[in-house]
């Protein structure tokens, strides 16, 4: 197939949301989907540029935030799950 291949926004926006606020990196999102690593900065460029109104530190500080919540529900859970393994094993 020659010629380049066609994404729709909606589609180029969700994967400017796995790298900006998921924390993926570029290298590993152009990878698993097949997408050269210059559309992604292309993309990352135009959606963040359009979504921001000025409010970097307060957007990084959002997406940081969001992260660290999500990997501390994830240990919780973990954690959960090991409790209940053990006090299965004391009885």
């Amino acid at each position: 197939m020659t010629g380049k291949a066609k994404y729709s926004d909606d589609f180029k926006r969700d994967v400017v949301v796995q790298i900006t606020e998921r924390g993926y990196p570029i290298a590993e999102v152009s990878k698993r989907l097949g997408v050269g690593q210059h559309s992604l900065y292309a993309w990352k460029r135009k959606f963040v540029k359009a979504s921001g109104s000025g409010d970097d530190d307060q957007s990084a500080e959002i997406r940081r935030l969001k992260r660290e919540l999500a990997r501390m529900t994830e240990e919780r859970d973990i954690l959960k799950k090991a409790t209940a393994y053990f006090a299965k094993d004391a009885k």
